[in-house]
């Protein structure tokens, strides 16, 4: 009785120990290939002053507003992001003119690079939690609450109040992913892939979840 106990124990730890690692790549092959469709705006606020809250939406409207002049017929994620390094002296410059023009003199820090996000809505299309491709805007201290967006494809000026994402930014997105990964994103009643979606913000929370190299 006892050694047929400890066989279903062993077997049980095994099955677990098999369905984690499933979990795990399946979650890190699912967030990976979403990260590769995206590129994502990060601006950091000073600090959590409401006058430095502000500001960093004002940096953030004329961030975009050059974005959406430079960027706005770009087809892919790698473009976006060549065209955001051909230019990233002049987003800084931007961010710098912008809040001079508030009356502060904090200094900018701007990088394109790889970075953790959480999960984000953006009307009705959700991303799951994990490492994107970004153009982080740090100002002054930059120890203030966060704003993202997904500058492409463009949900940055998606309508909250509507909750609706503009369709060529869905064709986009469905277009660089497979059919699970956008139903993923974008089916918020489907209870499958709620499950899915929040093993996903597990893994990425507990540190299973890697930045590309």
């Amino acid at each position: 009785m006892k050694k047929n106990l400890k066989m279903v124990i062993i077997l049980t730890f095994l099955l677990f120990l098999y369905s984690s690692i499933c979990a795990i790549s399946y979650a890190q092959n699912i967030s990976t290939d979403i990260a590769n469709s995206v590129f994502r705006l990060h601006v950091i606020a000073n600090s959590d002053e409401e006058k430095d809250q502000n500001l960093k939406y004002i940096v953030r409207d004329q961030l975009l507003n050059y974005m959406n002049s430079i960027c706005g017929n770009c087809k892919s994620k790698e473009e976006a992001i060549s065209i955001v390094q051909e230019n990233k002296d002049s987003f800084e410059q931007i961010a710098i003119d912008t809040i001079k023009a508030q009356g502060y003199n904090y200094s900018v820090n701007i990088n394109i690079g790889n970075f953790e996000f959480p999960t984000k809505n953006y009307g009705d299309i959700s991303l799951p939690a994990g490492y994107y491709d970004a153009l982080r805007v740090e100002i002054g201290e930059a120890k203030g609450q966060n704003w993202w967006c997904v500058m492409f494809p463009p949900l940055c000026f998606v309508d909250i109040s509507s909750g609706v994402v503009p369709n060529e930014s869905k064709e986009m997105l469905e277009n660089n992913l497979s059919e699970e990964e956008f139903a993923l994103v974008s089916s918020q009643s489907n209870n499958e892939i709620q499950f899915k979606f929040k093993l996903l913000e597990f893994f990425a929370n507990n540190g299973l979840l890697t930045a590309k190299k």
